[in-house]
């Protein structure tokens, strides 16, 4: 069982949303979908539910041509989409009638993700009446309501607060438990990293990288060095050819070019008795990753 998206492209007008998007979830997890505003994230999306008509390409699941009305599919999309004037639980039932639901079953549902979602007690209020964070828990309900395969999350924590955001992690990470298949789009790049095995970042609406994060970023080396002690190690560092990125409370960010450099810094600091509170050599982060990609594609578009 897997998603295959192969070669889809949409336009409007004279402007290519979305350029020969190809990708495949071959196993249960979550695959990232990653964009600056207007790359085509969403376009992508819509277009793999079928909401869009493609201009090319083909979306495939299980073998054959993915049709949400038949297949048990969740979507969380980024643009909220509750009725505002109409009581929850009645949306909720009408959610569950779309998916083809009988009663009872959307009835044993709706109570158990109500209770794990903290929402209970707005079953019957309308949704103008809930807050941002609570109507966002309500449309989470509705894309898991009916047990779905594959799920597709739209910017899931955009604008929750922590004790909500951590809520949703929860039930994403439970989510993968169950052997679900996952996309997720969101620009918070710590919560990729700490979901997604597999990543396309898309620029413009063409692929600007695409592949197994763990294996991106060990094509960088171990690049970031970060070092914190009670006293002054600048002279050091200095001595090592290490130049500043970012002062933080947490410490003094470097980039250096090899791990010998930073093994070097650090004996020099042990030789002048300066110990360490914090010394991390690591990999680069998903954003700095981000962030090189899309400056190189604009800069390759600047010089065409």
């Amino acid at each position: 069982m897997s998603l295959v998206v192969e070669h889809i492209r949409k336009r409007y007008g004279n402007h290519v949303a979305v350029d020969d998007l190809s990708f495949s979830i071959e196993n249960p997890g979550v695959f990232a979908l990653l964009g600056t505003n207007g790359a085509g994230k969403s376009t992508a999306i819509r277009m793999i539910l079928g909401m869009l008509a493609k201009e090319s390409g083909r979306v495939s699941w299980k073998g054959k041509p993915l049709d949400v009305t038949s297949e048990r599919v969740g979507y969380l999309a980024e643009e909220r989409g509750l009725y505002p004037k109409y009581n929850i639980i009645e949306q909720m039932y009408y959610f569950a009638s779309l998916k083809g639901m009988k009663k009872n079953d959307a009835t044993a549902a709706i109570n158990y993700w109500f209770s794990r979602l903290e929402i209970d007690e707005y079953r019957n209020k309308r949704a103008e009446q809930l807050s941002k964070g609570n109507q966002q828990k309500i449309q989470l309900a509705a894309a898991l309501i009916s047990d779905p395969e594959l799920l597709i999350l739209d910017e899931p924590l955009s604008g929750l607060d922590p004790v909500n955001a951590d809520l949703f992690k929860s039930v994403i990470r439970e989510e993968i438990g169950r052997q679900k298949y996952i996309i997720m789009s969101s620009h918070q790049m710590p919560t990729i990293e700490e979901f997604c095995e597999d990543i396309v970042i898309l620029h413009r609406g063409k692929t600007v990288l695409t592949g197994n994060l763990n294996e991106i970023k060990k094509g960088y080396g171990r690049v970031n060095l970060t070092v914190k002690a009670d006293r002054d190690f600048m002279p050091i560092a200095e001595e090592c050819g290490l130049a500043v990125k970012e002062q933080t409370p947490n410490g003094t960010n470097f980039r250096v070019d090899s791990e010998q450099q930073a093994e070097d810094m650090l004996k020099k600091m042990l030789s002048a008795g300066i110990i360490p509170v914090r010394f991390d050599l690591a990999e680069p982060s998903l954003h700095e990753i981000f962030v090189e990609k899309v400056d190189k594609a604009e800069a390759e578009e600047e010089r065409d």
